[in-house]
């Protein structure tokens, strides 16, 4: 059953008003008569030419809007200078509703521009059909979606354009939930790399859970790409390193590792590298964002380490990748544990606890428990430094001066960090990054 209809009327000229507003209240009245049970939102998308008020501009097409009883509280008029402008904030009021199957009724010459549009701003959670505006006339297209269609048939300059002003749409966004915040380590030296650890401040993602500075798309959530790569252009200006020069792990939440230069494999928690000004970041919503450097030998390493991860060594892989690729000493590597879930919140089954005890006892609590609590960070520690690394260059929860700890529980933090295990599917993700200085 479609959630809602979009009323694409935003290319049509002003001068065929009258003829907008017949094709609008024909379109309305189909909508309103095939809806008897479930009137779905509307959401009419026209365009406010320059230097017009909003209000004149939406003015016309009051005539068509008046007597629809049953959709009246569920129709809005979106009037903006843009149609990403126009999409964007008809997405967020689906969000707010948490609507995803949508019908849009749109002229046939704006079908493939507008599903260009749609690839971009919206990701698979959504189901979206297609239907002329002039040919809406029976009940039945209401009631399953067709499916979208393959690829896009714009020219590739027209795909550029909007692209473009997409971008620029997003950039003029306020960032939201206060300034964008980065964590750093006092034991990573700052004359050679640039690093810290993202907060969820600062950024444009505006969904509950994942406002404001999510840092990762997937098809499963409802923050799309675009959204994603203008909250990291927003921290690559906060921190001083290059976006376009930025690579992230492929979470497998495995021990793979890859070297910046080399084959890269298909799924990595573990990346490393010598490079100047190449950045490397690894994701954390609840998991480790790692990040490893030596000053000696100029390298640098980040790694993602989860539940598994952990327990398959990922931190020392990413150790030894340095040392066999570079020549690093492991012991001037440093390395620091970011915001993750604490030993306080984390629970496994009983049998995935079982590993954590054969580390070490104290990384278990309450062992004979169903779900007993997990301290993947104390597991983590204590792989590393019988791996060779030394206790003081680690930093992580156990530090002696907690005014520098820097490894929160992202549970207990939900005004500074996401948390899969708090939030649920439809999570935020933050980073831990680092490069060396050009």
């Amino acid at each position: 059953m479609v959630e809602a209809v979009l009323i694409d009327v935003f290319s049509l000229p002003a001068n065929l008003q009258n003829n907008i507003q017949g094709l609008l209240h024909n379109t309305l009245e189909t909508i309103e008569k095939c809806s008897s049970i479930h009137a779905p939102c509307v959401y009419v998308m026209c365009c406010q030419r320059q230097g017009s008020e909003r209000k004149g501009e939406q003015g016309f097409l009051l005539p068509a809007l008046r007597g629809f009883q049953r959709l009246k509280r569920r129709l809005e008029v979106v009037c903006t200078l843009t149609t990403a402008a126009a999409l964007y904030t008809v997405k967020q009021r689906l969000d707010e509703k948490d609507l995803s199957i949508i019908k849009v009724i749109l002229p046939t010459s704006r079908k493939d521009l507008m599903k260009v549009y749609i690839d971009h701003l919206f990701t698979a959670v959504y189901q979206f059909e297609f239907e002329d505006l002039q040919m809406v006339s029976d009940c039945e297209n209401l009631q399953v979606p067709e499916p979208q269609g393959e690829g896009q048939t714009l020219p590739s300059q027209d795909v550029a354009l909007i692209r473009s002003e997409i971008q620029m749409y997003l950039e003029s966004l306020p960032s939201l939930k206060g300034d964008l915040t980065i964590l750093r380590s006092s034991l990573i030296p700052d004359d050679i790399f640039l690093h810290g650890f993202t907060t969820r401040t600062g950024g444009i993602s505006y969904i509950p859970t994942l406002s404001s500075c999510n840092l990762f798309s997937s098809s499963k959530r409802r923050d799309p790409q675009v959204v994603v790569k203008e909250n990291l252009r927003r921290l690559a200006n906060a921190a001083g390193f290059n976006p376009e020069a930025f690579h992230r792990v492929k979470v497998d939440h495995a021990n793979a590792v890859c070297v910046l230069g080399k084959t890269e494999p298909g799924s990595y928690d573990g990346i490393v590298t010598n490079q100047k000004g190449v950045t490397l970041a690894a994701p954390g919503a609840d998991c480790i964002p790692v990040l490893f450097a030596d000053p000696v030998r100029k390298a640098c390493g980040a790694a993602h380490s989860g539940w598994k991860g952990t327990l398959l060594g990922v931190s020392m892989a990413t150790v030894n990748a340095m040392v066999s690729e570079y020549g690093c000493n492991v012991k001037d590597i440093l390395v620091v544990l970011g915001p993750s879930v604490g030993p306080c919140c984390y629970k496994l089954p009983h049998e995935s606890a079982k590993e954590f005890h054969r580390i070490d006892p104290k990384c278990v609590r309450l062992f004979d428990s169903a779900s007993p609590y997990i301290d993947i960070r104390r597991a983590t520690r204590i792989l590393l430094e019988r791996g060779g690394i030394l206790p003081e260059n680690i930093q992580d929860d156990s530090i002696t001066d907690q005014n520098q700890n820097i490894t929160f529980c992202t549970s207990c933090h939900p005004d500074k960090f996401y948390s899969h295990f708090r939030d649920g599917t439809n999570f935020g993700t933050q980073i831990g990054f680092i490069s060396i200085k050009d």
